[in-house]
């Protein structure tokens, strides 16, 4: 079977509300209507990875490791299992679905919302 890719769902403000920083270790309750659309993409054996810059290589590592663990318990919560967890996009990746996010059309460079 050839690989199908996977879909980056960013966290903060995507998938837990976000209203500030508050520190590595403190994340949002859920957005309902995207624990439920990850759920089904889980059920449906499609591959979700938790896309976001809270484990930047650059950062310090036991913000890193502090991130993670707090992301893991949060998946683990509200999905049952935990995603992988990533801040790098590469050619798998399928789909990206962030709050932060604007869409252009591919090749283009015109933003698919009709925007300057």
């Amino acid at each position: 079977m050839a690989d199908a890719g996977w879909i980056g769902v960013d966290l903060d403000g995507t998938l837990a509300e976000y209203d500030g920083w508050k520190g590595v270790d403190h994340i949002g309750p859920p957005v309902p209507a995207m624990v439920e659309r990850v759920t089904q993409w889980i059920l449906e054996g499609r591959r979700v990875k938790i896309f976001t810059a809270r484990v930047w290589g650059e950062g310090d590592q036991r913000d890193v490791g502090a991130a993670l663990a707090a992301i893991e318990s949060w998946c683990k919560k509200h999905f049952g299992v935990v995603l992988p967890v990533t801040n790098v996009k590469d050619w798998h990746m399928t789909e990206l679905w962030d709050d932060r996010a604007i869409q252009v059309e591919p090749n283009t460079g015109r933003r698919v919302d009709g925007g300057p």
